[in-house]
């Protein structure tokens, strides 16, 4: 992988650095805090970490996240056994650590978050390092404006739900610290990560020329601007984002951060995505990114949503996950900026309901949209529903099945569904429910066990006629066996079961054996 750090000084330091940072792994990291404090810091928690680091004086790993974990301020000579070949001085002119002064007792401390990141995708296992700004927990303060996000829960989903194939070029949109643009170098040529923060560009290029050897082969480049203007004109097979969508009041300067606000009304930046991230896809090309959208009394999430897909001419699939009530929502985004902490919180609070009252807003949901330009001819997909429950949004190989089982259904009309056979996929099973002493159930649920993990309630033709579905029977002599087994009108069986037997292709649960 090579990355557009193209100061060749700070390409010599990174370098110096990955040789220092060999053995700050997550693994390490795990063993030497042990469950105890792992899990405290997972709550936010420093104390027990700090407690354990303070038992291990002479211990570089312990000097590594002391410093650029937990933000403590040690002594020089603490920690420059850690750091053998970039030195001190090294970090320092990468802009990583501030110095008191020359002496060994005197306190160093770090100016940036730096630490291991280990995960596993659709490709496998990847073990990065990533730097970007301290949250609230470890300084003690609200953030910066132009505070640089590291990783977070936000940045797992997408990850996670990433159409992982080999592809040619990605934009990965808003990329922050980079991370995204890092998972999809793995398996793309060519990654273009765009930020409308300076700052956030940086880092996220050091980020990149620090893990370069990860992935040889791909081009990792840095654009400024916002949203789409800095690849106007470009196609991209894949555009990934985590885009700073969070509804912000526009009334309150002191609430708006550029990594998660940008700048529109409402719900608007993530319509205009929606709507607009067409014209950079590639016919074929998919996206993916991560929003909220509002809930209105004149409007509900699923009308508003669909009006921007019908809008778009993309294929789309929209999986709503969480849903808070506006004073949750604000909430959560005061906690996240660390504004709890301060006098002013509830000036922002006061600030937020009042903009979501202006516009009638009952609730917010987030989820994940997943985007397709059509190779040809008009949209096939679009889904927009909510699954709070259950394995929730899609991994990434399942937005891929979805899509290519969307596009088989397109394919095949009522007359050739017909004559089509079908098989149940295998993780699929049955339950039935029925009320004390009754012969019939009153429940029947067809169960996902993979896939997103859907759950369906079907009756007694739907269920007969799964529970038929072998694979080598077709479709319309199965519907007209269950006709005259129920003693109903075999046209209009079909009609239902041909509906039902689509949407259960679509989601998985019924797969086409050619």
């Amino acid at each position: 992988m090579t990355a557009d750090v193209t100061d060749p000084r700070t390409g010599e330091l990174v370098g110096r650095l990955r040789t220092d940072l060999a053995g700050f792994t997550v693994d390490a990291v795990n063993d030497l805090l042990g469950p105890v404090a792992q899990a405290a810091l997972g709550r936010e928690q420093t104390l027990p970490a700090r407690i354990v680091v303070s038992q291990h004086p002479d211990e570089p790993l312990a000097a590594l996240v002391a410093v650029f974990l937990l933000g403590l301020e040690v002594p020089a000579a603490r920690l420059a056994p850690a750091v053998p070949t970039i030195g001190l001085a090294g970090l320092a002119e990468l802009g990583l650590i501030a110095t008191a002064g020359n002496d060994p007792g005197d306190p160093v401390r770090a100016l940036l978050d730096l630490r291991p990141y280990s995960t596993v995708d659709a490709l496998g296992p990847a073990d990065w390092w990533l730097i970007s700004d301290f949250s609230e927990v470890a300084t003690g303060h609200p953030l910066n404006e132009d505070h640089v996000l590291g990783v977070g829960g936000a940045s797992l989903t997408l990850a996670r739900c990433t159409i992982r194939r080999p592809t040619g070029r990605v934009l990965d949109l808003g990329t922050g610290c980079g991370i995204q643009a890092l998972h999809a170098a793995r398996h793309a040529q060519h990654v273009i990560g765009t930020d409308i923060s300076a700052r956030a560009l940086h880092l996220a290029r050091i980020n990149w020329a620090l893990n370069s050897g990860t992935v040889p082969g791909a081009v990792l480049e840095g654009r400024p601007g916002s949203l789409l203007e800095p690849v106007a004109g470009e196609l991209f097979d894949l555009v990934v984002s985590n885009p700073p969508f969070v509804i912000t009041p526009r009334s309150v300067p002191a609430a708006t951060f550029e990594y998660r606000d940008g700048g529109m009304v409402g719900d608007d930046l993530v319509r205009h995505l929606i709507e607009s991230v067409g014209t950079v896809l590639a016919p074929g090309g998919v996206a993916q990114f991560l929003g909220n959208w509002e809930g209105r009394r004149d409007e509900g999430w699923t009308d508003r949503v669909s009006s921007w897909l019908e809008t778009s001419g993309l294929d789309g699939w929209v999986v709503q996950r969480e849903w808070q009530d506006p004073a949750e929502y604000a909430e959560t985004w005061i906690r996240d900026s660390g504004q709890h902490l301060g006098k002013d919180a509830d000036d922002l609070y006061a600030a937020w309901l009042s903009d979501f009252a202006s516009r009638g807003v009952d609730g917010v949901g987030f989820g994940l949209i997943t985007l397709r330009r059509p190779e040809s001819g008009e949209p096939r997909l679009r889904v927009v529903e909510e699954r709070r429950s259950g394995p929730g949004l899609p991994w990434g190989d399942e937005v891929i099945s979805t899509l290519e089982r969307q596009d088989w259904l397109a394919a095949h009309d009522d007359d050739a569904l017909l004559a089509a056979m079908l098989k149940v996929a295998p993780d699929v099973t049955e339950e039935r429910h029925h009320l004390p002493g009754a012969e019939d159930p009153s429940v029947i649920l067809l169960r996902q066990g993979g896939g997103a993990g859907r759950v369906v309630q079907a009756g007694t033709a739907l269920a007969g006629f799964v529970g038929a579905c072998s694979g080598d029977i077709p479709v319309g002599r199965l519907i007209a066996a269950l006709a005259s087994l129920l003693e109903v009108d075999g046209q209009a069986l079909s009609t239902e079961l041909l509906s039902d037997a689509r949407n259960l292709v679509r989601d998985g649960l019924l797969e086409p054996t050619v």
